[in-house]
């Protein structure tokens, strides 16, 4: 193993502590340096290269391939895109009024995680690569359904918070643009040995470039926080909840579809995953989202990594058959 790989493991097995040093960081900033809610200016900027190295390392030419497995990519779309919106859906009249908090949680509960998640089933002892084959699925599946399920969930409510067009703004240029520059390196990758050696250089990149976000968006939201650390402490519950129920729901579901056991644990880990940091751009084109909507979406985060730390030894002891 090469020492990028090496480093590319060692950057991968210690990232939850990294993000979570990094939220740190975040907060030191922002009590240290005054008018630190200025770097609000570069979290799109450090979202669009984040989804890019994260796009990067998605076999995006294996969609295919991924769709070939049908028991699992079954599973996985009747697990993360049915019974986690349904379970979303019994919560949602207990949600916390406000309307923004409610489109906040709704937008990161309602779209599985295409990032970390493949990482960290690795480490629970899942089938990592059939996640990571699925990527691509899942990021397009819940683009297309993300609109559909906030008009059915939140009725005329949706379409006063979720605007059209700065949502498709924002999808264009932080998703979709980040997704075809990725291909397009992973395409020439295959063709030209110094586009290989710059794409296997940029697949150390991801969990520093995450660590970045977080860092940014907390040292750009704390100095603007009142309200918003309210409405995050509103939401808590709720996660809380969500990262007990889910996994055992996409556990059941893996066992109905009778899936192979490393193959269930994956069903489950993508079901308590969410995409917290990919649909940030699209949340922030709510208008007035600043600062309640990242506060509660990086609330979410933060509980799922502490739920990491519990999934990862727990999930293989759970789903042995």
């Amino acid at each position: 193993m090469s020492a990028l790989d090496n480093t590319r493991a060692a950057l991968e097995k210690h990232q939850i502590a990294l993000y979570f040093a990094a939220v740190a960081l975040g907060f030191g900033v922002a009590l240290a340096v005054p008018g630190s809610a200025r770097l609000e200016a570069a979290i799109n900027p450090a979202l669009g290269l984040m989804l890019f190295v994260t796009f990067l390392q998605v076999p995006l030419a294996r969609v295919r391939s991924a769709l070939a497995n049908t028991r699992f990519i079954g599973a996985l779309m009747v697990a993360n895109f049915l019974v986690v919106p349904l379970l979303v859906a019994a919560m949602l009249p207990l949600l916390p009024a406000d309307p923004l908090v409610r489109i906040a949680m709704l937008f990161v509960l309602l779209c599985p995680c295409i990032d970390y998640v493949v990482t960290f089933s690795h480490l629970g002892k899942a089938d990592a690569s059939l996640l990571l084959a699925a990527t691509p699925v899942l990021l397009i599946v819940q683009m297309l359904l993300l609109p559909l399920y906030l008009g059915v969930l939140l009725g005329p409510e949706s379409a006063a918070l979720v605007k059209a067009g700065p949502f498709l703004h924002a999808f264009l240029w932080l998703i979709a643009l980040p997704m075809l520059l990725a291909a397009g390196v992973q395409a020439a990758a295959a063709r030209w040995p110094m586009t290989a050696s710059i794409a296997h250089w940029g697949g150390i990149l991801p969990v520093p470039a995450t660590a970045l976000v977080l860092l940014i968006v907390i040292a750009a939201v704390t100095p603007q926080l009142g309200p918003a650390l309210q409405a995050a402490a509103t939401a808590l519950p709720f996660y809380l909840a969500f990262a007990i129920v889910a996994p055992m729901l996409g556990l059941l579901v893996g066992r109905t579809f009778a899936l192979g056991v490393p193959a269930k644990r994956a069903v489950a880990f993508s079901s308590a995953t969410r995409n917290s940091l990919v649909i940030l751009p699209l949340a922030l084109s709510v208008p007035g989202a600043l600062p309640v909507v990242p506060a509660v979406i990086v609330t979410q985060t933060l509980v799922e990594l502490v739920a990491m730390l519990v999934y990862i030894p727990l999930l293989p002891r759970i789903a042995t058959r």
